[in-house]
């Protein structure tokens, strides 16, 4: 069934619709998107190729706060029902991959300045071997040139954004995955800054749904004025998670509390009961025990995976 996905993706990306190459802000869309061709190996998360399953997990209070300092004995995992045992356990503080979908739609015309320099709160908590890329939706989604470490130069091609057009927020995190696949790390998110619901994209919701799941990525969203089912959902499937910034004001805060929790994340290993290379999708479902005396706590992980086939 994944393949399917990835079929309608690759059609996607050759169909002459798809003018959304990836190169500098100041150049025409000439160049098709295209995976590097050395990737540095590392172990996958949530897939069952390798015979200990990782879920990364966040976990925050009810102000929206990263909780860092839980022991093992504060997590249940369970697969398909089936409780696992937690054999590996982690603070997780490796390097990201992410990728920014910048909304760039007529409705963010008087939001988009404020916006651009709200996310440099993102950036002032990189470490080494995190990468950037950029990419901007308006009818279609735009790539703004490939990966790079550098946060300013991040900053120049956000300045080259100019609001117009409908929202093609489904498309645009198609090409986001696809772009992931020339990813040097292991954790790999897309960051979602958008006002509105999506209005012109050619992927269906289902279809998107099984992309990000396949490509194993974690979707977070930053949502200006609206309560965003849409990204919720693929927040909720994927272990990402949704704010909402209720003003212009509100945003770099809340730009600070999502790029926190992006950072603060536990890993949790277990060795699957269930019979290997089954080709099914797993279920997964981490329940947090808090402290005595504490609040009641989120956690935010994956939702699933795909088995691979005998």
């Amino acid at each position: 069934m994944p393949l399917l996905y990835f079929t309608l993706l690759a059609a996607f990306l050759c169909s002459g619709f798809a003018q959304f190459s990836a190169v500098e802000p100041e150049q025409e869309a000439k160049v098709a998107i295209t995976p590097r061709r050395e990737l540095r190996h590392t172990p996958a998360t949530l897939r069952a190729d390798v015979k200990l399953i990782l879920v990364p997990v966040s976990v925050t209070d009810g102000r929206d706060r990263p909780v860092t300092e839980l022991p093992k004995e504060s997590f249940r995992v369970l697969e398909d029902g089936v409780e696992q045992t937690i054999t590996s356990f982690a603070r997780e503080e490796s390097p990201i991959s992410a990728g920014l979908l910048i909304d760039s739609s007529g409705s963010m015309k008087t939001r988009m300045d404020a916006s651009v320099e709200a996310l440099k709160c993102f950036f002032q908590t990189t470490i080494p071997g995190d990468e950037f890329f950029v990419l901007q939706f308006a009818d279609q989604p735009r790539t703004l040139g490939g990966f790079t470490a550098d946060p300013a130069e991040i900053q120049r091609r956000l300045g080259f954004i100019e609001p117009k057009g409908w929202t093609a927020m489904l498309d645009a995190v198609a090409v986001g995955t696809h772009q992931m696949k020339g990813a040097r790390n292991r954790r790999r998110i897309l960051l979602i800054l958008s006002d509105g619901n999506d209005n012109n994209s050619r992927f269906t919701e289902g279809e998107i749904r099984n992309i990000v799941i396949e490509a194993d990525v974690r979707v977070y969203a930053i949502a200006l004025h609206y309560r965003p089912r849409l990204l919720r959902q693929l927040a909720d499937e994927t272990g990402g998670n949704v704010l909402v910034a209720q003003s212009i004001a509100e945003l770099p805060a809340v730009v600070e509390r999502l790029s926190a929790e992006i950072r603060s994340e536990y890993l949790l290993g277990y060795t699957s009961t269930n019979r290997p290379n089954d080709g099914k999708y797993h279920r997964v479902k981490v329940e947090v025990v808090p402290p005595a005396g504490s609040p009641a706590l989120h956690a935010s992980w994956r939702r699933g995976y795909y088995a691979p086939g005998e």
